[in-house]
């Protein structure tokens, strides 16, 4: 029995080792090419689009409901399988969604640690003392989230957290001048119950927020933080590749001297903004008297009036919170003072969905390139059609991306659903935005083989050599 069943697997390892990469499929949503002999270097494995968890019934039943979709990047969202509504105002965060979001954390990151910010995480459950003690429990109205435990105690989910902050910072009783600017923040889920919801994920009850704090000395020092502060954003929006307005604002129910709103221009928005034509003044409507035309800075413009939406608000808060709840610090004297504080908000969610809203066409969507959830798509011809035979071609094309540019290892996919004719998964690619799209065909089997390069911010199509497309994914940016 022993040396029969040796040759039945011996039969079976064979056949194993001479099956193709596409066929294969894996568990982990890899396919990974035939066994090597050991003395050569393991090819990692190959992301394939079949198995990317972006479910088509879900996208086809959102097509058919297109009154529900207020606005573009809602009806591109949810038509590429990005999100998928859950309650009113609330979504899945599909993976290719999650991957743009932790690629725009990781951005974020980056430009507040290098002005000083320290990440930490606070709870999202509030005891409502906090707030009462601030008075925001009644001043927040219905828009607070409020529960009670079961004995009864008051809490509600924060929609932003400056009392509990200043309450961590104030039970530290030895922090020293020496310790300030201190700039504390994090990127946390975030409730506010919206009455009427709507654009997706512009306007929601449950939202990704970076909300940063900082604590100085003194006013001419928390000045300078929120100078900086304000500066990171524009660095940010600008890596973005996204036209962001600085405006004056409101400070509203959060208070404060100063305030500050970055708005993305865009006639989807729901903030009235005055901009001058001669100089950088502008601000939010709000903030102006409705009758005013000219502009109050240089005195010699006119205000022009357009729309925007919010994706960042800034505020010089002074000491109304450190005062109310002894935030204080051991100044050069060695005698307790109150710290200056301000606070910072970036929405995370409302970024991407903003982004698209102002970047993508009506047909498909266009990222920050930066945030594109893979940075390339490659199409192997259809099975069966007369270029079939430069599959193997697009497979080996895609390892030598990710061996030769470790930049793009994790970026590049293979479009492995070769059932299906080029245009189609063509239109797929256009849907969920890849910001290259390589198209294999006839010329992948000439002498000197040329592929089809579609790149979706450009609507520019290229014809280039293996070099030349290594050359130009050379280039791409990755977070």
């Amino acid at each position: 029995m022993e040396p029969i069943m040796n040759q039945i697997w011996s039969r079976v390892f064979q056949r194993i080792n001479r099956t193709s990469v596409l066929p294969r499929r894996h568990h982990s949503g890899c396919a990974e090419h035939a066994t090597v002999p050991a003395s050569t270097r393991r090819i990692k494995p190959t992301l394939l689009v079949s198995r990317l968890y972006q479910p088509s019934n879900l996208r086809e039943q959102e097509s058919r409901l297109p009154g529900e979709m207020t606005c573009k990047s809602q009806r591109l969202m949810q038509q590429a399988g990005l999100i998928h509504p859950s309650n009113p105002g609330c979504y899945y965060y599909l993976p290719a969604t999650v991957r743009s979001m932790e690629k725009l954390v990781r951005v974020i990151d980056q430009e507040m640690q290098g002005i000083g910010g320290q990440k930490l995480d606070m709870p999202s459950l509030c005891s409502a003392h906090l707030w009462k003690t601030s008075e925001r429990w009644d001043l927040m109205g219905k828009e607070l989230f409020r529960l009670k435990d079961r004995h009864g105690a008051d809490y509600c989910l924060g929609p932003t957290h400056e009392e509990a902050v200043t309450t961590l910072v104030a039970h530290q009783a030895t922090l020293s001048y020496r310790q300030l600017p201190l700039l504390l923040y994090q990127i946390t889920r975030k409730f506010r119950d919206e009455p009427k919801p709507k654009f997706g994920l512009l306007r929601g009850r449950e939202f990704y927020m970076k909300d940063m704090y900082s604590f100085d000395a003194s006013e001419e020092a928390a000045y300078e933080t929120y100078e900086s502060v304000c500066q990171a954003y524009t660095r940010l929006f600008a890596r973005l590749g996204l036209r962001c307005v600085q405006v004056q604002a409101d400070p509203g129910n959060i208070g404060g001297k100063l305030s500050h709103e970055f708005q993305l221009p865009a006639d989807i928005g729901e903030d009235r903004l005055l901009v001058c034509e001669n100089c950088s003044f502008s601000a939010n409507v709000e903030t102006m008297s409705s009758d005013k035309s000219d502009c109050p800075q240089c005195k010699t413009g006119t205000l022009v009036e357009s729309k925007g939406i919010e994706v960042g608000h800034t505020f010089y808060l002074g000491k109304k919170y450190s005062q109310m709840f002894n935030a204080n610090f051991s100044n050069a004297q060695n005698k307790p003072s109150i710290a200056e504080m301000g606070c910072y908000g970036l929405g995370i969610t409302r970024i991407l969905a903003a982004a698209i809203e102002v970047l993508s066409t009506e047909e498909g969507i266009c990222w920050p390139g930066i945030l594109a959830p893979y940075q390339a798509c490659v199409l192997p011809p259809k099975k069966g059609s007369k270029e079939d035979a430069a599959s193997g071609v697009a497979e080996e094309l895609v390892h030598t991306f990710v061996e030769t540019l470790p930049r793009l290892r994790g970026e590049v996919v293979l479009d492995d659903r070769t059932q299906m004719t080029i245009g189609k998964r063509l239109k797929d690619a256009s849907r969920l935005g890849y910001p290259y799209v390589i198209v294999v065909g006839q010329g992948a089997l000439e002498e000197t083989p040329k592929f089809e390069v579609i790149c979706q911010q450009t609507a520019e199509t290229m014809f280039l050599s293996k070099d030349g497309l290594l050359d130009l994914l050379g280039r791409v940016e990755t977070v």
